[in-house]
């Protein structure tokens, strides 16, 4: 995916922006309050954050939905000898959907505007948009899988399988991406 199409044509970092446009009039008046903007920017913050991880987390379940697909190709065509192995890619999208859409980073310190910087949440943003390439490089990849009956599916489905771990990994990885923003400001 492009940068344009993972934030609705807009650039990644202009999700904050956008969110602040569709605050409502008692929503601009409170930011007014001394000490009250800074809790509004935080959450603010954190609602795009939030919305981030659901635009990834319905990425990994269309992905889903296609390998369902696949799988259902080769189950037609009697070729079930796959099935093992497309039931682990639905169990392990599955997990990671639920990881990505569950992910409770907004009491990690991230959120607090004395700590962060555009700058750093620049960083954060490319690196979920990082996570939105790989998903778009595996969907491919199973997109590429042979028809039935045709080509060599073990050896497709290992390499699907393959680049899946490492955005399992990369994932697991946001957490300490965040807490190094938050300690450092880098």
């Amino acid at each position: 995916m492009s940068e344009g199409s993972a934030a609705g044509g807009r650039g990644v970092g202009d999700g904050v922006a956008a969110a602040r446009e569709q605050r409502s009039f008692l929503e601009r008046l409170t930011a007014r309050i001394p000490g009250f903007a800074g809790f509004a920017e935080r959450e603010l913050r954190r609602d795009v954050d939030r919305r981030q991880r659901e635009h990834l987390a319905g990425a990994v379940h269309e992905l889903k939905r296609r390998a369902r697909e696949a799988a259902g190709a080769y189950v037609d065509a009697g070729q079930i000898g796959l099935l093992d192995r497309f039931d682990r890619l639905d169990r392990r999208l599955d997990r990671l959907g639920e990881s990505i859409r569950f992910a409770d980073y907004g009491a990690s310190g991230l959120f607090d505007t004395e700590k962060i910087g555009a700058a750093e949440l620049q960083r954060l943003y490319e690196f979920d948009l990082s996570l939105l390439d790989d998903l778009e490089a595996l969907t491919a990849k199973v997109e590429e899988l042979p028809p039935p009956r045709e080509g060599d599916p073990d050896a497709a489905l290992a390499a699907v399988l393959d680049l899946l771990a490492g955005i399992e990994a990369k994932w697991s990885e946001r957490e300490t991406v965040i807490s190094r923003v938050v300690q450092t400001g880098r």
